[in-house]
């Protein structure tokens, strides 16, 4: 495995993506690099500074690329300065070019789109970098209902635990289930989770069980300024409407529109609590037609106005 840093990366999601390597290539926990190896890289040999500001020391400059079985690019802070070089880029696509698989580790995705090699490719972005996704690249649809996703030769995941899960994936495919099973029971991790597995969201009074349901929850919650119809969101689920409703009806006791309804209330408390925007900003945000509309619901729902809580809350 070829690593390869931005400016800034994410140290969990490089730590937890190497360890689980470290534990499955040798017995017990000694760390032996002998079933899998990996190898920090970098134009020229030397310190890379995460964004939490400890340093990861790049020995070997980048060389061949198909010395690797896979490249992994971990990413970080959002903004110009995350950025990997043209050179590291320029070395990324001759990797392609030469059929190496890429992995993108939390916004690893956003460095392999800029550098023009996710064209075409399913890609896995978290729910809380979607909208910072799309500003760049607003042609592509990225997964944000996943952990993440594999999509032929590019793997990609939405950075914090899931890069340990896309690492256990990679180990059960080239080592074994047993080795993978071993690597994230010692770093206290119940089971290996499936691409398919809904990432978190947003805090919410919502708690489903039901996967399909989670997945759904988590659709509404990307979109609050634009609430989908039931209809829409059982198409983007892929199942029937019908379908849809009766899974929440069992796992929630609510159905899509009035789950939406409450995670839309949800987030007007959350806006009105922090003071900084007006109703009428908060209605527009939350998918309200207009702020009589809010007033309307919130007061169903509160028993005061938006204000009236608001007011009573700061006293």
């Amino acid at each position: 495995m070829g690593i390869l840093l931005a400016r800034r990366f994410t140290l969990a999601a490089m730590a937890n993506f190497i360890d689980v390597l470290r534990l499955a290539a040798d017995e017990g926990d000694r760390s032996r690099p002998i079933l899998c190896s990996w190898r920090v890289v970098a134009p020229r040999p030397g310190p890379i500074e995460s964004s939490c500001g400890l340093v990861v020391e790049a020995a070997e400059t980048l060389g061949d690329p198909t010395r690797f079985d896979y490249i992994a690019v971990v990413g970080g802070l959002i903004g110009d300065n995350q950025w990997l070089s043209s050179e590291a880029e320029d070395w990324l696509r001759r990797a392609a070019a030469a059929g190496v698989p890429l992995i993108g580790l939390c916004t690893g995705a956003f460095i392999l789109a800029r550098a023009g090699l996710m064209q075409g490719y399913r890609c896995c972005v978290s729910w809380f970098h979607r909208e910072d996704f799309l500003e760049l690249f607003d042609e592509m649809h990225p997964v944000s209902d996943q952990i993440f996703v594999v999509d032929r030769d590019r793997l990609t995941c939405s950075g914090g635990a899931s890069t340990a899960h896309l690492a256990a994936f990679l180990v059960d495919r080239h080592i074994g289930r047993a080795a993978a099973r071993k690597s994230l029971s010692i770093m206290i991790v119940d089971e290996a989770m499936a691409a398919e597995r809904p990432q978190p969201g947003l805090p919410s009074d919502l708690s489903a069980n039901d996967p399909l349901v989670k997945r759904a929850l988590l659709w509404m919650q990307q979109f609050p300024e634009t609430p989908l119809t039931a209809e829409r969101l059982a198409r983007q689920l892929g199942v029937s409407r019908r379908t849809l409703e009766r899974r929440f009806a069992e796992d929630l006791a609510v159905s899509p529109a009035e789950a939406g309804r409450r995670m839309r209330l949800a987030q007007v408390r959350a806006l009105l609590a922090r003071g900084e925007k007006s109703v009428t900003q908060i209605a527009a945000e939350t998918g309200f037609s207009d702020v009589s509309h809010l007033i309307r619901v919130f007061r169903a729902a509160e028993g005061v106005t938006p204000e009236a809580w608001r007011r009573g809350r700061a006293g």
